[in-house]
């Protein structure tokens, strides 16, 4: 009997056909499905997943129609983006193989690297001796929709630490895997994830379609940014690099590819773990260069982000986020934000902004969820006439009195309890966190309110936030004994600069 010498490894898992991508209320959809149902609303998954899965949507938008200009875009459309990506996944479906000679985004050349189990690399899942508090954080058997997911996710959004197989180097010469004392290094976190976790921002529309449209961007605005001397870039699914400073890896750190799909890992798949080392190094935010979903502040010494911070949830960072809208040169730049509010302010009624991440910590160049660390997401709605300068007025006014409230809550608790004899430092800090915590649930009446042009509306809030602020002092300071009493009554918050004053009450003239 004749041996079968063809040693072609079998194309398997289309991630063109199969449903991976996760919907909610729906389930899994393929990217053809995804490009072709107006009726899909938003992104599925945990906030990380979303924004890897984002970033990977964008990047095949750009590599199908990049714009010259807004005036190109704004004739393109969500439908003539939808109508020219599926052309591109069609006429490309060989490139979306999760399994074959040429796996999606993995290099086969890895496998040499130590294999780690699929919960060693995910940041939700409990290995070695981490505590397991919840059953979601058991380590289970990932089909492959899981494991195309858990692809996406790592090349982008990876934790640093001794995971990754620094040993394994696939351009010659190449010592940017290894320490000052020649040893191999810790993986340094992935491009979008950074040393304490990104905070993204995307605006959305009324479907993912529209959402997608609304965050393309033009050449214009890739060459406007002058972080991307290289463009667009390669199509990473298309000509993979072949190591870490390869020609196609150093075009991809000038490039915008090279943010949207970054080989910040180099891995392959395996039945049952992943082959996973370091991959591309690429510029960080100190250096200048961010994600256009990443708000970056370059106007002090010190390049700056806004972080996830669970503590701080991101409505908080509106003014910072927004700030372009008075008219000046603003701070903080969010490339998806500024470019994207003023095209789609002036087709779309409505726009709305999703922001999120996950809270990280380090240790010895270990990355790791613990203690405060968490996802956290929020989605805010905006009618595009708000987008002038007295919305952000009334906004940053608005927000600047809520830091004023909360500032007098912590000193009244702070107070109150140095009044007793006790620190009261961490009193003081859960109240506030509930503070903010109750606060949040009235997010988008404040910004509803600050869209009424006099700014009516958002005073007449304010009594809401007022009454929080008593609440949390009530339910952080007893008042069961004498002193407790003298003690709640001295540092009783003082909100009355912050309350509309009553009209007089008109007295009519006897006749």
């Amino acid at each position: 009997m004749k041996k079968n010498t063809d040693s072609k490894i079998e194309n398997r898992f289309n991630l063109v056909d199969e449903p991976w991508i996760p919907i909610p209320e729906i389930g899994l959809v393929s990217l053809r499905r995804l490009f072709q149902d107006t009726s899909l609303r938003a992104l599925g998954g945990n906030p990380v997943q979303k924004i890897a899965v984002m970033k990977l949507l964008l990047a095949i938008c750009q590599a199908a129609c990049t714009p010259k200009d807004d005036t190109e875009w704004t004739k393109l459309g969500p439908k003539g983006l939808a109508k020219k990506v599926l052309t591109y996944l069609e006429d490309h479906r060989d490139c979306f193989w999760l399994y074959g000679e040429k796996p999606f985004l993995q290099i086969p050349a890895i496998a040499q690297a130590e294999k780690q189990p699929f919960g060693a690399v995910m940041p939700d899942i409990a290995t070695g001796n981490t505590t397991i508090l919840t059953h979601s954080q058991i380590q289970r058997q990932l089909s492959d929709p899981d494991k195309a997911l858990l692809v996406v996710q790592l090349i982008s959004m990876a934790q640093g630490g001794k995971k990754t197989d620094n040993k394994i180097v696939l351009t010659s010469g190449y010592r940017g895997k290894y320490n000052e004392k020649g040893r191999a290094a810790t993986g340094k976190p992935g491009t979008g994830l950074g040393f304490l976790g990104y905070l993204h921002n995307v605006l959305t529309g009324s479907n993912l379609l529209e959402t997608l449209w609304l965050n393309l961007l033009t050449e214009k605005n890739i060459k406007d940014l002058g972080i991307f001397p290289k463009g667009v870039g390669p199509i990473p699914w298309e000509t993979p690099p072949k190591g870490e400073s390869d020609t196609i890896a150093e075009k991809l750190k000038k490039s915008l590819m090279g943010r949207l799909v970054p080989f910040s890992r180099f891995l392959l798949l395996a039945e049952d773990g992943v082959h996973y080392s370091e991959g591309i190094a690429y510029p960080n935010h100190l250096e200048g260069v961010t994600d256009p979903s990443v708000a970056l502040d370059k106007s002090g010494k010190k390049p700056q982000v806004l972080w996830t911070d669970p503590s701080k949830r991101p409505w908080r960072s509106l003014p910072a986020l927004l700030e372009f809208l008075k008219g000046e040169t603003a701070a903080f730049n969010c490339p998806y934000i500024s470019f994207g509010i003023y095209r789609g302010r002036k087709k779309l009624s409505h726009i709305g902004l999703w922001s999120g991440g996950l809270r990280v910590s380090s240790n010895a160049g270990e990355q790791y969820v613990s203690g405060t660390d968490d996802y956290v997401e929020s989605e805010l709605f905006f009618e595009s006439k708000w987008f002038d300068e007295y919305f952000y007025i009334n906004l940053k006014k608005e927000t600047a009195v809520l830091d004023d409230i909360s500032r007098i809550l912590y000193g009244c608790i702070m107070g109150y309890y140095k009044s007793l004899k006790t620190d009261g430092k961490v009193y003081a800090e859960k109240a506030c966190e509930l503070f903010w915590q109750l606060c949040e649930r009235k997010a988008q009446n404040l910004l509803d309110a600050c869209g009424d042009e006099d700014g009516k509306e958002a005073e007449t809030l304010r009594s809401y936030f007022l009454g929080r602020v008593r609440y949390v002092y009530e339910n952080y300071c007893p008042r069961d004994t004498a002193r407790q009493l003298q003690a709640w009554a001295e540092h009783y918050p003082n909100l009355i600069r912050f309350s509309k004053p009553k009209e007089p009450t008109k007295v009519q003239a006897d006749s």
